[in-house]
């Protein structure tokens, strides 16, 4: 679903299409709550981390899940990437090869984490840890499974971009939640909180108090009564040996908010004389390219876009649009390293 401005008001600030939409943002609550209500029916016989969030939309899962790969790498683990491989057309269960599929067939985040480590698509999670389970995987990494009851997790980490927040608070359509705040950080281990230094204290400011009450998260292992962990983050450019300084781009991104794309370019110095925002996960046809080639040339521009994007590019177009990968860094790993040791007490 397209976001709306009016989802990212305050919730004591209220805009009247919120208020409109209140009574099915709160039916959509209820049939998230009957369906997380289910108790899970897969069991791994390894641990089973899932990577979500309460906001439908990008808050930075996939640059997470990104991270937490390669710090179980460094642990010596080996990490399977479990997701429903959403915008793709193959329901699984399957094991991604690269070399083989394309994101019209898997999705382009598995495509783009498969390069990472072994990634299964499965639109039956069960299915998909199972078939993860056999393959070799020491821990599962579940991507964007926190509403999915299915599969018993071990810990659960609700991911939110920073500068948004939970938005207005209320549930869809009437807000950007796909379940209410305190219900879904009841269910969480703990909250990775992605934003810059600013943006951090706003949602400190904003969602402080409901991070800081008591929770029991009662579908885990690992039982929580205090308040609720939380790790922060920024998102920061990959160095890839690239001076941006004055580059002449022609920059276009097909993510969740592709403003900070355009953003981020602009603090590295390019200049960004065209851009094109594009829908979330929108295929890049040959016919769009063409377009936004032809664009970049009269503007004597380079085209540039962001991994995810760059993983739909159409063949013929990989050589003239280069790519500027972001990485998360987090403040500190203590609080995941924590929860970490508890799942991997031998290692």
């Amino acid at each position: 679903m397209r976001a709306f401005e009016f989802w990212d008001t305050s919730p004591d600030q209220l805009d009247w299409r919120a208020r409109m939409l209140q009574p099915l943002g709160r039916l959509y609550a209820q049939a998230t709550a009957w369906r997380v209500a289910h108790k899970p029916s897969v069991r791994c016989r390894v641990p089973v981390i899932c990577i979500g969030n309460l906001n439908a939309g990008g808050t930075g899962k996939t640059p997470t899940t990104i991270a937490l790969i390669e710090r179980l790498v460094a642990r010596g683990i080996t990490p399977h990437v479990v997701s429903r491989g959403y915008g793709g057309r193959l329901s699984g269960p399957l094991t991604v090869l690269p070399r083989q599929h394309s994101a019209e067939q898997v999705g382009d985040e598995p495509l783009l984490l498969a390069a990472f480590c072994q990634v299964h698509v499965a639109r039956d999670r069960g299915l998909g840890v199972e078939l993860a389970g056999r393959a070799g995987a020491e821990v599962i990494l579940l991507d964007d499974g926190f509403q999915n009851p299915k599969v018993h997790k071990d810990l659960s980490i609700v991911v939110v971009d920073a500068r948004k927040g939970f938005g207005n608070g209320l549930c869809l359509p009437a807000g950007p939640l796909r379940e209410p705040v305190n219900t879904g950080l009841a269910r969480a281990d703990l909250v990775i909180s992605i934003g810059s230094a600013s943006d951090q204290a706003c949602f400190r400011r904003n969602w402080g108090a409901a991070l800081s009450q008591p929770h029991a998260a009662d579908n885990t292992n690992l039982k929580r009564e205090e308040a609720l962990p939380v790790a922060y983050g920024v998102m920061t450019p990959l160095q890839t040996g690239m001076d941006w300084s004055e580059e002449k781009v022609m920059a276009f991104a097909g993510i969740a908010y592709p403003e900070k794309f355009f953003a981020t370019l602009r603090a590295l110095g390019a200049d960004v004389v065209q851009q094109e925002a594009l829908q979330d996960h929108q295929p890049l046809t040959p016919r769009l390219m063409r377009r936004l080639a032809q664009k970049a040339q009269q503007s004597d521009a380079q085209m540039v876009t962001t991994e995810k994007d760059a993983v739909r590019l159409p063949s013929g177009f990989h050589d003239q649009v280069l790519t500027l990968p972001v990485r998360l860094k987090l403040e500190s790993w203590s609080v995941i390293d924590h929860f970490l040791d508890r799942l991997f007490p031998e290692i």
